[in-house]
């Protein structure tokens, strides 16, 4: 293989918080795959997913495009229409290949992998190879993977009721390591591995979860602005969007989310030991979880827990990037496939959106953005939608549902924790955001804005644009 082909690895999990690797600095997540990866390559302090949750985020993923490029802002199965990331690679002779969850629909669908071990999760309810590897090896009592009985959304965990083995995650690896013993070895690949966890159901190996379990966890942040609760709530449905738990409770959905992420750490270390040493390596997830914080959980909103994501890479010498490096510039999941299609020598189709990083590491930043907008169709218990705009310091929120809005110093406050938009020394800002958004939406269908203001549209947002809708047949 020459240098200028590298073998390719896609490493992505499934809502983990952007701030949930141990290099970053969290005060329990342990994660020491990830950060050797990021120690021996690099990592971006400010990546984020442009339309917090799953569908929408997969399908940038894999095309290079906005949300409102490739026509759906909300968990909606649609085609997938165009050039996607594997596709591309196949089509230049890279042995494409996918281990785990995909999320597009139809279901079965290659979508330019030339091959997949695909189940989009544990949850019982189709023919994916993983109940189908479950029924193999004797586990054949009713919905065997669901028995621990924990939601496929929720804030109620267990531990694994199962053998380790037969751990979603578990089965994902061992997927990804028998591609790497039987590839095609004349030709490079292109890897995905895709984990569900640490989103729902919650249900790590005992070993992870009493971990965790034995630490003194850090509490959720909650902003007053964020505040419908007094205190703890008995009753909730096991997958409200705004949760207030008991301590004891909230230590026990904290702990089994970070043991799920430790979980994935080491079976991603299973594959690195492994791994050829021409290899490019990209980690990566969906979006993030609001784990609690501002009484929220699970995804779709626009502060940091849930749109920002890791992203870590390490590369092979042949390519020639410093290792060790941290960057703070602004990157999104439409970046992912141009940034593989670049290190492979792959042209990057017309309307892709994203940009390849590779330049940002080598030194090349002039140019690169300095904002990003996202946007997701509908954000439970706001009778709207959100709009957001979010830049080195600034991170503006619009929800057009009701006309309200939301300004955050992210410099000055990371967490959140105080919404400065009626502040009146932050006026300014909060006025050259709007206008802002005003341009960006001026020309979007839905009716955001008439390119003077921004409208009011009384509920929340279509899921797909015009042109996206269903096909029934």
């Amino acid at each position: 293989m020459s240098a200028a082909r590298p073998n390719l690895l896609l490493l992505m999990t499934d809502q983990h918080r952007g701030d949930c690797i141990g290099i970053d600095g969290h005060p329990c997540a342990q994660t020491p795959y990830i950060d050797e990866l990021a120690g021996t390559g690099a990592r971006f302090t400010r990546a984020y997913s442009s339309c917090p949750v799953c569908i929408p985020a997969r399908r940038t993923l894999m095309t290079g495009k906005t949300a409102a490029h490739h026509g759906v802002t909300q968990n909606y199965n649609t085609r997938l229409d165009g050039p996607t990331l594997p596709g591309e690679l196949s089509k230049a002779g890279y042995h494409t290949h996918l281990c785990g969850k995909l999320h597009l629909w139809p279901h079965r669908k290659r979508f330019g992998f030339d091959s997949a071990a695909w189940a989009d999760s544990p949850t019982p309810g189709g023919d994916d190879d993983y109940q189908r590897f479950l029924t193999r090896a004797g586990n054949t009592f009713p919905r065997a993977s669901q028995a621990h009985g924990m939601h496929t959304n929720g804030w109620a965990v267990r531990p694994w009721h199962l053998g380790e083995r037969y751990h979603f995650t578990n089965w994902v690896t061992d997927e990804a390591l028998d591609f790497l013993e039987r590839r095609d070895p004349t030709a490079p690949f292109f890897l995905k591995v895709s984990y569900l966890h640490p989103h729902q159901p919650l249900t790590p190996p005992r070993d992870y979860y009493d971990r965790y379990m034995a630490m003194d966890l850090p509490e959720p942040y909650v902003g007053e602005w964020a505040r419908v609760f007094d205190g703890p709530q008995r009753g909730l449905k096991v997958d409200s969007w705004r949760t207030a738990l008991e301590p004891q409770v909230m230590k026990q959905f904290r702990a089994a989310y970070y043991a799920s992420i430790n979980h994935v750490d080491d079976q991603i270390g299973r594959i690195l030991a492994v791994l050829p040493a021409d290899t490019m390596v990209l980690f990566v997830s969906d979006h993030g979880e609001m784990l609690g914080d501002h009484q929220w959980i699970r995804k779709r909103s626009a502060y940091e827990p849930s749109a920002r994501v890791p992203w870590v890479m390490r590369f092979p010498k042949s390519m020639d990037i410093k290792p060790g490096q941290v960057s703070d510039k602004l990157v999104e999941l439409m970046d992912v496939m141009p940034t593989f299609l670049d290190a492979a020598g792959v042209p990057i189709p017309e309307g892709v959106d994203g940009k390849s990083v590779l330049p940002l590491l080598r030194g090349q930043t002039k140019g690169w953005r300095t904002e990003l907008h996202g946007e997701c169709a509908d954000l439970p218990s706001t009778n709207s939608g959100v709009q957001f705009i979010v830049e080195e310091r600034w991170k503006y929120v619009y929800f057009p549902g009701t006309g309200a809005e939301q300004l955050f110093d992210l410099s000055e406050d990371p967490q959140e924790m105080k919404d400065l938009h009626a502040v009146s020394k932050c006026v300014g800002e909060l006025k050259r955001l709007r206008a802002r958004l005003v341009e960006i939406l001026k020309d979007r269908p839905e009716g955001f804005s008439d390119g003077k203001d921004l409208k009011v549209l009384g509920g929340p947002s279509p899921k797909c644009l015009p042109g996206f809708e269903k096909d029934d047949e």
